[in-house]
């Protein structure tokens, strides 16, 4: 993933964000309230306050094992962080900017639908059956909408043609263009205050 923190790096260099306030290698660590501590991937903090913090991940195969911990990372991350600040621990900072990124494999097992148990309440309708793809997708749609990520980017690319930079954005909504236009305007309305 470092490839995106790279870009992403400078794209925020490119809008006139200080190399100083961008960390990407050290200094990732941000108290928590439910743990002591967590390493993002990408934090921007300018005089001392925390403007931007991004997660990205990538699941190749293992789909069944790895996306329920996938989802309960990108949910308890920023349940904590936004816990952290509502406790004061990033005073004086304004709301900080969340982002999460997604690269999945684009494969048969990960497009296959998925079963559902129900034994004792149906799940919800948009669960029955989605794929891995779609259930990531369903995931950081409602991440978003539910706030707790300001934007959200879920690219699919499979092995081959991934390897060029071959790669799909099965939703608009959660584009690696509106991710970083997202960052950029808060880095931006924080810059010009």
């Amino acid at each position: 993933m470092d490839g995106f923190v790279d870009l992403i790096t400078e794209a925020l260099y490119a809008a006139g964000v200080s190399e100083s306030h961008v960390f990407r290698n050290k200094k990732l660590v941000l108290p928590g309230w439910y743990r002591a501590e967590k390493k993002w991937d990408l934090l921007v903090v300018a005089d001392g306050n925390l403007v931007a913090g991004i997660e990205l991940k990538s699941q190749v195969g293992s789909f069944g094992n790895n996306f329920n911990n996938r989802s309960e990372e990108a949910i308890g991350s920023a349940t904590d962080l936004w816990a952290a600040y509502r406790e004061g621990a990033f005073a004086p900072s304004a709301r900080p900017w969340l982002g999460y990124l997604l690269l999945l494999e684009e494969s048969p097992k990960s497009l296959r639908p998925v079963k559902v148990a129900q034994p004792h309440f149906n799940v919800f309708p948009e669960f029955n059956i989605a794929s891995y793809a779609i259930r990531y997708e369903i995931l950081l749609t409602k991440l978003v909408r539910e706030r707790l990520y300001d934007s959200a980017c879920f690219l699919l690319s499979n092995k081959e043609s991934g390897k060029s930079g071959d790669y799909r954005e099965p939703s608009s909504e959660l584009s690696f263009y509106k991710l970083l236009a997202s960052l950029i305007a808060r880095t931006g309305a924080v810059k010009a205050t």
